[in-house]
């Protein structure tokens, strides 16, 4: 988990203006950090912190989390990462929730990690209520509670969090904890597109071109793609590669096609991977290729895409034996890139 280090300087600025008397160690901890001495900003912030001071503890929990100044513990990051949220940090608060949840420097305990969410979610913390809104989501260490969940999420979605954002348009789309509003869906997919979150822009490329809470528009469908695409979401390159297979909106181009459908189909994309098979069998951007599409519907087939297992079936009708048997050893030594 790492903590911007930029926090860091914001903290201390606002203690300029606190008139504590813990201020010169925690100040003088900044000039040592600033100057990258981590050592002296370590040993500066834990005067502090041990005289109560919550930005200090903070910024000691950063420390350890990072391993700036100290060996890397995450035992001992929320040690001071907890002194602060008991002493009513958001941040801290947010933090501890988050290692609670993950096990990190204590057992995993998604009920104590629901404790620290609300209480940071109440101090208004977007990611602490989009955090608390996906525990209720997921039923873990609640019970699940959609209508909690969308409350959370609508919350945070307010105050510009991009992931609530595009939960929320989840929910209006899918209208199963909501009335289904697809116009509310386009928004919150939109606001969440436009901070960069690459599977709200697949989304809202998904509405354009379904017209979908909004007029019908290919080229803008394709925007939103190649937007997502960019970023390697594997959805998104797929749809485009639809839209270059098709020409919607855009110029036919089967080997566009290939291409993005060869960086889904290797990240794991089930469609993808049938698409690009297919495009094997008819020899549209690529050479005819009867074993690479076998490996392709099988791959697709075997992560549970019924057509995939259909597809390998039919072609496997013009293969000889020794051809399936070389396609079945690529399955086999095929494994999925990352974006």
């Amino acid at each position: 988990m790492k903590k911007p280090l930029t926090y860091l300087i914001v903290l201390c600025f606002l203690f300029l203006f606190s008139g504590s008397a813990f201020g010169d160690d925690l100040i003088d901890g900044l000039n040592a950090y600033t100057r990258q001495d981590y050592k002296e900003a370590v040993k500066l912030f834990r005067l502090s912190a041990e005289r109560g001071n919550t930005l200090a503890q903070y910024n000691l929990g950063v420390m350890y989390t990072q391993g700036l100044g100290v060996p890397q513990d995450d035992n001992k990051a929320v040690k001071w990462y907890r002194l602060a949220a008991e002493q009513g940090h958001a941040e801290a608060q947010l933090i501890v929730g988050v290692m609670y949840s993950n096990g990190q420097g204590v057992p995993q305990d998604f009920k104590e990690s629901v404790k620290w969410y609300s209480l940071s979610a109440e101090q208004k913390n977007a990611k602490a209520q989009f955090n608390l809104g996906t525990m209720y989501d997921q039923g873990k260490g609640v019970p699940h509670n959609g209508m909690r969940a969308f409350k959370w999420y609508s919350l945070s979605a307010d105050r510009g969090y991009a992931k609530a954002q595009f939960n929320l348009g989840e929910m209006y789309r899918e209208g199963d904890i909501t009335t289904q509003d697809f116009k509310r869906a386009v928004k919150w997919y939109r606001l969440a597109g436009e901070q960069g979150l690459a599977e709200a822009q697949c989304n809202l490329g998904l509405m354009y071109e379904t017209g979908q809470g909004v007029q019908q528009d290919y080229e803008e469908a394709i925007k939103w793609y190649r937007l997502g695409a960019k970023q390697g979401l594997a959805g998104a390159q797929s749809n485009l590669g639809l839209m270059y297979e098709s020409g919607k909106g855009i110029m036919q181009d089967h080997k566009e096609a290939v291409r993005l459908y060869r960086q889904s189909a290797e990240q794991g994309n089930v469609l993808a991977q049938k698409y690009l098979g297919v495009m094997y069998v008819l020899g549209q951007g690529v050479p005819q290729d009867y074993v690479l599409a076998h490996m392709w519907f099988s791959l697709s087939g075997s992560n549970g895409y019924k057509d995939g297992v259909k597809n390998k079936n039919l072609v496997e009708k013009k293969m000889t034996p020794s051809q399936i048997e070389r396609a079945q050893d690529m399955v086999i030594n095929w494994k999925p890139k990352t974006k």
